[in-house]
C-alpha cells in the first residue's frame, strides 16, 4: 500500500499549505496512508489534527524567513540549505519507521529536506509546485537553480495547473492535478444586489504581488462605488507595512472598506459578497480564490495569465483582465457592478464551473500517480 510522507517547511495557513491540507485529508480518505511533517509549528499543525490527519513537528530550528527571495544572499541561503539538510536527515529516519513509499515535497525549500529523506529511506521523491518556478517570482538566477534542483531531485511532479507545469523543466513523470475544494455548503446566501448597493470581496494574502492596491485604485474609479468592500486576508512575514498602506489608501481614496485580517474560512465573507475580485499583479499559481468565489455563488473578476486562464472562460463564468491593468479593472467592475442580470448569470455558470475543481478527484488522480511511481515508464497525467 502506498504510504505518503508529505514534508513542507511552514505551518502558516497560506494557499499552499491550505491546498497540501485538502489533498492529505482526501488522500486519507480514500485509504491512503499519509502523514504530514512540518519544519515547525504553526497553525495548519492543529488544523491537519483536527481532521485526524497525522502531523509531526522536526525536531531542530529552522525560520522561514531565513531564505526569502526578497533577500537572496549568498551566504544566507547556504546557512538556511544547511539548516534543512540537517532537518531532511531527521526526516529520512521518520519515513524509514514509517514505511513511507514516498515523500512529497511541498515547496522548493521542502525540497531540500525532502531529497536528504528520500535519499536516506531509499524512496522516491515528487515535487509538488505550487509556485511558478519563474523570475518574476524567484529572479532569474535562483528560478534556473531552483528549476534545476526539481530536475535532478525529483522523481516527478505534481503541479497545481498547466502554467506551473510549463515554468519547469519538462519530463515524463508529471501530473497536473488541480488543488480540489470541498463540494459548497447547503448555506444561504444574498441575492444580487442593485447597483448602489453591491459587496465587493478581494480574498487573498495582503502582499504586493496580489495586487490589492490595484484594487482600490480601480474600485475608486468605477461610475458606481460598492457599497461595501472586505478586504479578506492577514499578512506573512515582513508585511504588514503593506497593510497599512492599503489602510492609508483606502481611506484616501474614501472607500468603505473592512480589513478582517486572517480569516481561517472566508467562505461566509464570499457570500456576503456580490462580485469576487482576483488581481495579482504577476501569473498566479492557480487560484483557489477564484474557484472558492464561484463555489459561493460570486460573479468573479480575475487575472491573466497563469492559473485563472484554465478557471475561467470569460463572458461565461467571469470576467479575465490582464495582471496589474488598473483601467482594464474599472471596465470590468463598471460591468458587473452596473448589469445585476449579468452578475446573475456569471454566478450561475461559474457554481457549475467549480464543481469540476473536487478535492475528491483531485485526490484519486494523485493516489494513481502514487501507487505507479515506480514503474519503468511514466507518462504525463492531467487531473483536469
Amino acid at each position: 500500500m502506498t504510504s505518503v510522507l508529505f514534508v513542507t517547511h511552514t505551518a502558516a495557513p497560506s494557499g499552499a499549505e491550505i491546498a497540501t491540507a485538502r489533498l492529505a485529508k482526501a488522500l486519507r480518505d480514500r485509504g491512503v496512508d499519509v502523514a504530514v511533517a512540518f519544519a515547525q509549528d504553526g497553525p495548519m499543525v492543529e488544523r491537519l489534527r483536527a481532521v485526524g490527519v497525522g502531523t509531526m513537528i522536526l525536531h531542530g530550528t529552522f525560520d522561514s524567513r531565513a531564505m526569502t527571495v526578497t533577500d537572496p544572499s549568498p551566504r544566507r541561503l547556504l546557512a538556511g540549505a544547511a539548516r534543512l539538510v540537517r532537518l531532511g536527515w531527521e526526516l529520512g529516519s521518520v519515513a524509514a519507521e514509517r514505511g513511507a513509499t514516498v515523500v512529497i515535497a511541498e515547496s522548493s525549500k521542502a525540497l531540500i529536506m525532502g531529497a536528504v529523506a528520500a535519499r536516506r529511506a531509499r524512496i522516491p521523491l515528487i515535487w509538488h509546485v505550487h509556485d511558478r518556478v519563474s523570475a518574476e517570482y524567484f529572479g532569474p538566477v535562483l528560478a534556473t537553480i531552483v528549476r534545476g534542483l526539481g530536475r535532478s531531485l525529483s522523481r516527478g511532479y505534481i503541479a497545481n495547473s498547466r502554467s506551473t507545469m510549463s515554468s519547469l523543466i519538462p519530463r515524463r513523470c508529471a501530473l497536473v492535478a488541480y488543488p480540489g475544494i470541498e463540494p459548497a455548503r447547503s448555506a444561504p446566501r444574498a441575492p444580487q444586489r442593485a447597483p448602489a448597493e453591491t459587496v465587493v470581496a478581494v480574498v487573498g494574502r495582503l502582499t504586493p504581488w496580489k495586487g490589492q492596491d490595484v484594487f482600490l485604485r480601480a474600485v475608486a474609479d468605477a461610475r458606481v462605488r460598492p457599497a461595501h468592500i472586505y478586504l479578506v486576508g492577514g499578512t506573512f512575514f515582513d508585511e504588514e507595512p503593506y497593510r497599512e498602506r492599503l489602510e492609508r489608501l483606502a481611506a484616501e481614496l474614501e472607500l468603505p472598506v473592512t480589513f478582517t485580517g486572517h480569516v481561517d474560512d472566508p467562505e461566509d465573507y464570499m457570500r456576503r459578497a456580490d462580485v469576487l475580485v482576483h488581481c495579482s499583479v504577476i501569473a498566479e499559481p492557480f487560484g483557489q480564490v477564484v474557484v472558492e468565489g464561484m463555489r459561493a455563488g460570486c460573479a468573479v473578476i480575475a487575472s491573466r495569465p497563469g492559473g485563472p486562464t484554465e478557471i475561467v472562460e470569460p463572458g461565461v463564468n467571469g470576467l479575465l483582465v490582464d495582471a496589474g491593468d488598473r483601467h482594464g479593472l474599472t471596465a470590468a467592475l463598471d460591468t458587473l457592478i452596473g448589469d445585476p442580470a449579468l452578475r446573475c448569470r456569471l454566478a450561475a455558470a461559474a457554481r457549475q464551473r467549480s464543481a469540476c475543481f473536487d478535492i475528491a478527484e483531485s485526490a484519486r488522480a494523485v493516489a494513481h500517480f502514487l501507487d505507479t511511481i515506480s514503474a519503468p515508464s511514466h507518462a504525463e497525467v492531467n487531473a483536469t
